[in-house]
């Protein structure tokens, strides 16, 4: 049996504690040290598991192949170059980066220092996206006509309080980045590039506690041709109420569902019925304050091994993250601020 894959994480918050888990339950995969500028962390970490309150101390001092990067937006091009440039494969939670350009940089050092970044879209695991995604690839489909993407969320005081980087323009970058990028790369994943976008946004319920905007909705063209509506709140009443993508097709009408991509709600395909999908208990639940997209880090981790150990495909690249980046600054550069 192959030598464990050490990891190592920096940012030591929800979704840092989150990958832990997944590191600690993989039995090809051991967790070495944090890094957090938190020192309390320290208590919560399991026996033998290092602690650091600085990056550079770490990357300096622990043996270890691969580096979870679970810090805020902002800080995600600058943590991942140098964790590249210490010889560590690195996994980029969303959104890989600030922008294209930063994004450009990260892919230039890995080329260079022969490491992966993994960036992290763990909706692409969720089964209804797979089965459609399995549709599309067979051409059962036929030609796609149009994409209707929906995303009703609920962000709250409590929500911003909990870290100050939340609803800063320079550290978050907007709503499309940090609650909604996992809905452009499925978007992504299922149709392809964007090629022009056109909407409005707008900041109605979070002036008091944030600098971008809380609702939008697009009209996108796509490079296959068809035409894509994105629609998007942080303001739906009390909780989240829905995350979901139609697709209309030339043999086939399929919506993915739920609040987190994670029904079949409709289908109607020519020849073919997908199996009834309905998952309820793998959104990622942040001590019931809120909840966000379908929890599959065990499978980004175990993703991680079988690229490593046996050779398989990453399941979302540095140049898919990239384009994710890409189609998100098209949305804002097409977007009229009302």
């Amino acid at each position: 049996m192959p030598e464990k894959i050490r990891f190592c994480i920096v940012g030591f918050g929800n979704i840092g504690r989150r990958h832990a888990s997944h590191i600690i339950e993989n039995s090809h995969t051991e967790l070495v040290a944090v890094c957090d500028i938190n020192s309390g962390v320290q208590s919560k970490l399991p026996n033998g598991v290092a602690f650091y309150s600085s990056l550079p101390e770490m990357l300096k001092n622990v043996d270890a192949d691969v580096i979870c990067i679970c810090t805020p937006n902002y800080l995600h091009e600058q943590h991942t170059i140098s964790a590249l440039e210490a010889g560590l494969h690195t996994v980029v939670e969303k959104p890989m980066a600030m922008s294209v350009d930063e994004c450009t940089r990260m892919i230039a050092t890995s080329e260079r220092t022969g490491k992966t970044i993994f960036a992290v879209k763990q909706n692409r695991y969720n089964p209804p996206v797979q089965a459609v995604k399995k549709l599309i690839q067979n051409n059962e489909l036929g030609e796609i006509y149009l994409l209707q993407i929906n995303c009703f969320w609920n962000r709250g005081p409590a929500y911003y309080a909990e870290s100050e980087w939340r609803g800063k323009k320079k550290k978050d970058g907007g709503c499309l980045f940090t609650q909604f990028s996992h809905f452009v790369d499925i978007m992504y994943y299922l149709n392809g590039p964007i090629t022009h976008a056109y909407g409005q946004v707008h900041n109605y319920a979070h002036l008091h506690n944030t600098e971008v905007e809380d609702t939008g909705s697009f009209v996108l063209n796509a490079a296959n041709n068809a035409i894509v509506n994105f629609n998007f709140t942080t303001c739906s009443f009390r909780q989240n109420m829905e995350g979901s993508i139609t697709v209309f097709g030339e043999k086939g009408t399929v919506k993915i569902g739920g609040q987190y991509l994670n029904t079949i709600d409709y289908q109607e395909i020519d020849g073919i019925t997908l199996p009834d999908i309905h998952i309820t208990a793998k959104a990622n639940d942040y001590g019931g304050r809120y909840q966000g997209s379908m929890s599959n880090h065990d499978k980004v981790i175990q993703n991680v091994v079988d690229v490593l150990h046996n050779n398989h495909p990453v399941m979302t690249s540095a140049e898919e993250g990239c384009e994710v980046l890409r189609i998100i600054e098209q949305m804002y550069a097409g977007a009229i601020r009302l």
